[in-house]
């Protein structure tokens, strides 16, 4: 067991040493290259062969959903016939630690017929790529991790920090911020919190529970179970929203005025002045008021003060809204 893990250790030694190394390696071509992309008007895409094509297809996700346009081409099948994919627009982001990939060698003279920008990522700046790029991102390392010293290892971990360093620096340049993130990851949890609404969740109509202020809270009572929000509403004769009452009233009422609790009227028992949230809110904001009051639910009136609807904790959560 301790072989294994002086094993692990050391790989992951070397690999983040790898990273490290790239820091010395940063200079001006680091710079050509982000002002290449980012005066672009195509898309980036980016392409390798085997890990480096894995590395690749990975960069070229990490610039998409930062702003930068970017798709993975796959190069030996770009050779017959996937080039129709590629523009005079766009950059071409090339992966190759020895830079002599074949397939990739191979796109050379297309690239240069079309005046395609070509930006080359090796771990040798005098190969035949790196010599036939617009500018070249050395991603060298000193040795590979594994103990063979020739599967990639090192060289891949180093590639794929290149690429983040890219996308990052891209995502810095564009002013690109976590609403824009948000706007690309409409499946995931900042997109929910980003755009899902409260009109988008309330409850409306039939669902909401409504009493007047002069009816018995026996009544009021059965609103609340009825509706199932552990809530009620409390509005006047035109409709007005006046208060509300909730499961936490029933158990303070009952404590304090025993039976004579249910002979009282809900105006007499009801909370004054509810908090509420407009329609057009952000759920999250929602949830944001909600833990801040120590409240499971906000009542969403409508222009003229009118219950409009209502909309409950659960109902965020299961949108996994956090």
């Amino acid at each position: 067991m301790d072989d294994i893990l002086h094993i692990a250790a050391k790989v992951l030694k070397t690999e983040a040493e790898a990273i490290l190394a790239l820091t010395e390696k940063l200079n001006s071509n680091f710079e050509r290259a982000a002002e290449i992309i980012y005066k672009s008007l195509g898309r980036v895409v980016v392409s390798g062969m085997g890990k480096s094509g894995l590395v690749g297809k990975k960069i070229a996700a990490t610039l998409a959903s930062t702003g930068t346009p970017s798709f993975f081409l796959h190069p030996a099948e770009a050779g017959h016939g996937d080039l129709g994919m590629v523009t005079a627009d766009d950059v071409i982001i090339a992966i190759s630690n020895s830079g002599e990939t074949e397939e990739l060698i191979g796109l050379i003279p297309f690239l240069k017929r079309f005046n395609v920008s070509l930006i080359s990522m090796t771990g040798n700046p005098r190969s035949t790529l790196s010599k036939a790029a617009d500018v070249n991102l050395d991603v060298s390392v000193r040795e590979e991790a594994c103990t063979l010293g020739i599967v990639p290892t090192a060289s891949t971990t180093a590639a794929m920090a290149m690429g983040d360093a890219l996308a990052v620096a891209l995502l810095i340049k564009r002013g690109f911020c976590e609403e824009d993130f948000a706007l690309f990851h409409p499946g995931g949890s900042l997109g929910k919190k980003f755009f899902i609404k409260v009109k988008d969740l309330m409850l409306t109509g039939d669902a909401l529970p409504v009493v007047l202020p002069d009816v018995s809270m026996i009544k009021a009572v059965m609103e609340i179970s009825s509706k199932r929000l552990g809530i009620t509403i409390v509005a006047d004769a035109d409709n007005q929203i006046a208060g509300i009452i909730t499961d936490g009233d029933l158990r303070r009422g009952i404590e304090k005025w025993d039976k004579a609790f249910f002979e009282m009227k809900a105006g007499e028992v009801m909370t004054k002045k509810p908090k509420t949230i407009g329609e057009d809110e952000l759920a999250a904001k929602a949830l944001s008021v909600m833990e801040q009051h120590a409240i499971t639910s906000l009542l969403v009136p409508d222009g003229d003060g009118r219950p409009k609807g209502i909309i409950h904790l659960h109902d965020i959560l299961k949108k996994g809204i956090v």
